[in-house]
């Protein structure tokens, strides 16, 4: 399992390293991040993660397709060393990741109402979390999509608060802050196993949605616009706040 996972990831570096090179001269400053940080607050049980990026962080938002195939979404993710079972899933293979994410196109938290309305199902364009499991596909340009699964053929273990598609995806409502250059997640320590000794690294990315093309993933990586390490490495570890 620990070779497998390390193949795994050393996929997921590859890729992505690859990526960030091409992409890096032509970048929106928004998607350029400058620093990373995962903050454990041992008072109030939480872990705070962050990017802080060269412009306005979560100002640039997708132009919508108008349509749930080939809708675009844009993502500051935090790829991680955790494993799936200590944010719900079952036992799986792949890099588990937190995805803050803003897609126009359609709303993929159904328990959630990001922006207040009292509508539970027209704020996919709000920034919000989502955990993820990632693997490598060749069959998108990012060379990475969002791990599926066969619901009519495999037994699959998904948090409560699952969106409701065939992938690894959880939409598990962690307060989400942008305020000048920074992005914010809370995430309560019971909702992440009380895990605080883990690895991670800070992507920023263009995804798409699609549903009509069986020979590409339902969710796949498109473009990588930054890498904080510039390797992904995932060298970056959990500091705790001081008192």
């Amino acid at each position: 399992m620990k070779t497998k996972l390390f193949l795994s990831i050393m996929a997921f570096v590859v890729a992505l390293s690859t990526m960030a090179a091409c992409n890096s001269e032509n970048g929106n400053p928004d998607f350029q991040i400058v620093s990373t940080k995962v903050t454990h607050d041992p008072e109030l049980a939480i872990t705070i993660w962050e990017i802080t990026v060269e412009g306005t962080a979560g100002k640039t938002t997708p132009v919508p397709a108008g349509q749930l195939d080939g809708a675009p979404v844009l993502g500051y993710v935090f790829p991680t060393t955790l494993k799936s079972t200590d944010v719900g899933f079952g036992a799986t293979e792949g890099i588990v990741a937190l995805a803050l994410t803003s897609h126009p196109d359609f709303d993929d938290t159904p328990l959630w109402d990001e922006n207040g309305d009292l509508k539970f199902n027209n704020d996919g364009i709000v920034w919000h979390p989502h955990w993820v499991v990632l693997n490598g596909d060749d069959r998108v340009a990012g060379g990475l999509a969002v791990k599926q699964f066969n619901p009519e053929k495999e037994n699959v273990t998904l948090p409560p608060t699952n969106p409701g598609m065939p992938m690894y995806m959880d939409s598990p409502g962690f307060h989400v802050v942008t305020s000048g250059n920074t992005i914010k997640v809370i995430v309560p320590d019971y909702r992440m196993n009380n895990q605080k000794d883990f690895n991670f690294d800070a992507v920023a990315a263009f995804m798409k949605v699609n549903t009509s093309d069986e020979s590409r993933p339902m969710l796949g990586v498109y473009e990588v616009y930054s890498v904080k390490s510039g390797d992904l490495s995932l060298p970056y570890k959990v500091e705790t706040k001081s008192e």
